[in-house]
C-alpha cells in the first residue's frame, strides 16, 4: 500500500485524500476518496447518502427523470439525473402496475426524491416521493423541456456528480413550466451546461486577455477563446457566430432579464452544443417537423 501511495497521480485534476474511518470498520481503513474538482461537502454528503459508499444504498436523493422506457412486463427502466451522483440508471419494478406506489410519482420535469440500492450500473428503486413543483408542460413548453432533458442525457457522464448542474436543471425546468417567457432562461441553461462540462469559452476575457466589452463584437467558435472583431472585420470568420459583448456577459452571469439579443445567444450556444453532441437531437428534429407541418397548414 505504501508503495502505491508514492506513485504520482497521473490523472489531471484528480486529487487523492486519505480518510481515517472508525476502528470498528478495519476493512474500510485506510480508504481513499478520488474526486474531480468537487467540494468536500459534496463528497461527504454523497458518502453519507450511500452508507460510506459500501452498501450501494442511496436514500432520499433529489432527482429529475430524463427518460423512462418499459422494461419487461410491468417495470420501467429510468435514466435520471441526481444531485450528488449525476446521471444514473434505475429500475422501477412493477411501476406500471395499477397498484404500484411508484406509478404516479415517477414523472418527468418535476423534482422527485428517490431511494435505491445496488452496486451495478442498473440500480433498483425501492421508494420515490414527489417533492412538489409545478404542472406538466404542454405544447412548446413540452418540446423545450424534452430538449433540456436530451441535452443532459447526451452530454453528461454516468455517475459523475454535478450538484451545480442539478440546480441549473431545476431552475430551467421551473422556468419552462411556469414563467411567462422562458427563452432567455433556456439560453442561460445551455451556457451553464457548457461551462460546467468545460465546453464553454471564457465569457469575461477574449483571446488576447482583454476584458469583454459590452459594446464590442466577438467571434464565438468551439474549442477556442472568443476573439474580438474589429470595425469592418465581420467577414472571414467562417462558421463562427458573431455576438455583442453584452450577450456574452449576460450568458456568463446567468442574467435572464438582460435586454440583449437572445437570438444571437441561441446561435452561439447551438454552435457550441452541436460541436459536442454525438448525434442529432431527437427533440429538435420533432420540433422542426411540427413547425413544418404548421407552415404547411397555414399555406393551405
Amino acid at each position: 500500500m505504501a508503495g502505491a501511495d508514492r506513485q504520482p497521480e497521473k490523472l489531471l485534476g484528480v486529487f487523492r485524500l486519505p480518510v481515517s474511518l472508525p476502528l470498528a470498520m478495519p476493512l474500510y481503513a485506510p480508504a481513499y476518496i478520488v474526486f474531480r474538482f468537487q467540494a468536500a461537502s459534496t463528497i461527504i454528503r454523497a458518502f453519507v447518502a450511500t452508507g460510506l459508499g459500501m452498501s450501494g444504498r442511496v436514500n432520499h436523493q433529489p432527482i429529475f427523470l430524463l427518460t423512462a422506457l418499459p422494461w419487461r412486463e410491468n417495470s420501467l427502466r429510468v435514466e435520471a439525473f441526481s444531485r450528488d451522483f449525476g446521471r444514473v440508471s434505475l429500475l422501477a419494478r412493477s411501476a406500471r402496475t395499477r397498484g404500484s406506489e411508484l406509478r404516479g410519482v415517477l414523472l418527468p420535469f418535476v423534482p422527485i426524491s428517490a431511494s435505491w440500492f445496488g452496486k451495478e450500473e442498473l440500480k433498483t428503486v425501492h421508494r420515490a416521493e414527489w417533492r412538489g413543483g409545478w404542472a406538466q408542460p404542454v405544447g412548446q413548453r413540452l418540446m423545450s423541456a424534452l430538449y433540456v432533458n436530451e441535452l443532459v442525457l447526451k452530454l453528461t457522464a454516468r455517475e459523475d456528480g454535478q450538484p451545480e448542474l442539478f440546480t441549473a436543471l431545476h431552475d430551467v425546468l421551473r422556468a419552462i413550466c411556469t414563467a411567462p417567457h422562458f427563452a432567455s432562461a433556456l439560453r442561460c441553461f445551455e451556457w451553464r451546461l457548457l461551462t460546467l462540462l468545460g465546453f464553454a469559452p471564457d465569457w469575461a476575457r477574449d483571446a488576447d486577455g482583454r476584458r469583454v466589452a459590452a459594446e464590442g463584437w466577438y467571434a464565438v467558435q468551439p474549442e477556442t477563446a472568443v476573439q474580438a472583431v474589429g470595425d469592418g472585420d465581420a467577414d472571414g470568420w467562417g462558421d463562427a457566430v458573431l455576438v455583442r459583448g453584452d450577450v456574452l456577459l449576460a450568458l456568463g452571469a446567468g442574467d435572464e432579464r438582460a435586454a440583449v439579443d437572445w437570438a444571437s445567444a441561441r446561435a452561439a450556444t447551438r454552435l457550441l452544443l452541436d460541436f459536442r453532441l454525438p448525434d442529432e437531437l431527437h427533440s429538435r428534429k420533432v420540433l422542426q417537423q411540427l413547425n413544418g407541418l404548421k407552415r404547411g397548414l397555414k399555406a393551405a
